[in-house]
């Protein structure tokens, strides 16, 4: 007989982002008549930068071409856009050899897949509001967690406790549901932390392009001591607008040493190239040419210029909170805005207020955790008019 893995069982019965889905689409087909503005779920709303379409354009015509066809590429990447990406983390401050960069089709599938290198023995530390895919790919693998809490207290950006102990650590920066960024000095304890513990440090810098003080890291490797015992999860999805078009790279240090049970050192960088090379079969020519296309002085120029747009809908929501002397954090450095629920609901009964009324959806903030409850995320990646439209249906209606 066959058996199927048990700790499937332990995991809630809907994603998040499925739930509110259906919920959502319940609610359109009872109201047609009704025009639902969507801040929940963190999609991209502008289209992809000229630059990158060009150069996905002239990719596809290489490909109808005998002599520039391209069929398998390397699964760690080209090296055209490996060498794009050691100039770009050399503009602030990081320097990586090009080996150390692993190309793939988004940080959320590397964020479920490197789980692969660690034993399920590990002790796992995620924060509490946190991105369901830490929590849910570790569940799966049967493995033991821990939480770190966030809370107003400390701005939810949790700070290590050495009477924790933990192997694994993640965390994200900007964060992903919170909007709260570390600081260098906040970084480098987790750091110290990592280093006297042996653990490791998984890192997501998914809105790293969000960042503009400097104060805030945008890479942990801008931290002494980072390269033995962090690895760098980052994504186009957001800073370039390819959540349909999937595109990611994870930074794996030479450095990074860990041992086995048995005790023997293996180095995660080529343990992962391994995993990679056995388990996926790289990330599409074409789509590597448009993300190439996204760090040429053309590219950042207009990916800049939609990261102001999205960060300007974030200050209109920002604004709007304020009128309503509602507690948010978030919205500076990131395209999300975490925000206290009104009158003192439950995360779930306030969506429900805000669909049912004023046919708004956002995110529940208790789908993040429990320490989420209570609060509510909003998402900067609508369109201008439809942002200006539901800050003024908040206003009224709250």
């Amino acid at each position: 007989m066959a058996l199927v893995n048990e700790n499937y069982t332990h995991l809630k019965d809907s994603y998040l982002f499925s739930q509110v889905a259906q919920k959502v689409n319940t609610f359109a087909a009872a109201h047609p008549e009704k025009k639902i503005i969507r801040l929940g779920i963190g999609d991209v709303t502008l289209p992809l930068a000229p630059a990158v379409i060009t150069a996905m354009q002239k990719a596809v015509a290489e490909m109808g071409v005998k002599e520039t066809f391209r069929g398998y590429g390397p699964e760690q990447g080209y090296n055209f856009l490996h060498e794009a990406l050691v100039k770009y983390y050399a503009s602030f401050g990081v320097t990586l050899q090009s080996n150390e960069i692993f190309i793939s089709d988004g940080a959320k599938s590397d964020c479920g897949n490197i789980t692969d290198l660690f034993d399920n023995a590990n002790t796992i530390l995620v924060p509490d509001p946190v991105y369901p895919v830490y929590l849910d790919t570790n569940i799966m693998c049967g493995r033991k967690i821990v939480f770190m809490d966030g809370n107003p207290e400390n701005n939810f950006l949790p700070m290590p406790d050495d009477k924790v102990k933990a192997d694994i650590i993640y965390l994200c920066s900007p964060n992903n549901p919170t909007g709260a960024a570390y600081t260098k000095p906040q970084l480098q304890k987790w750091v110290e932390y990592a280093l006297k513990n042996d653990a490791v440090i998984l890192y997501d810098a998914a809105y790293e392009a969000f960042v503009s003080d400097s104060d805030i890291p945008r890479s942990i490797f801008v931290i002494e001591g980072a390269k033995k015992c962090a690895i760098e999860l980052c994504s186009l999805s957001k800073t370039a607008g390819f959540t349909g078009t999937r595109c990611g790279y994870t930074v794996v240090p030479l450095d990074l040493v860990r041992k086995t049970k048995g005790g023997k050192s293996l180095q995660l960088n080529k343990m992962w190239l391994r995993r990679q090379t056995t388990k996926f079969n790289g990330t599409a020519y074409i789509i590597q040419r448009g993300a190439e296309a996204v760090f040429s002085p053309e590219g950042q120029k207009q990916c800049h210029e939609m990261l102001a747009f999205y960060k300007e809908n974030a200050r209109i929501i920002a604004e709007g909170l304020k009128k309503k002397n509602i507690k948010f954090y978030g919205g500076t450095h990131s395209p999300y805005i975490w925000m206290q629920c009104p009158k003192g609901m439950k995360s779930w009964e306030f969506f429900d207020f805000l669909l049912s009324k004023l046919a708004i959806v956002g995110t529940p903030g208790a789908g993040f955790g429990k320490m989420g409850e209570g609060y509510f995320r909003l998402t900067a990646f609508g369109s201008r008019e439809n942002t200006i439209e539901a800050m003024e249906r908040m206003e009224k209606g709250l």
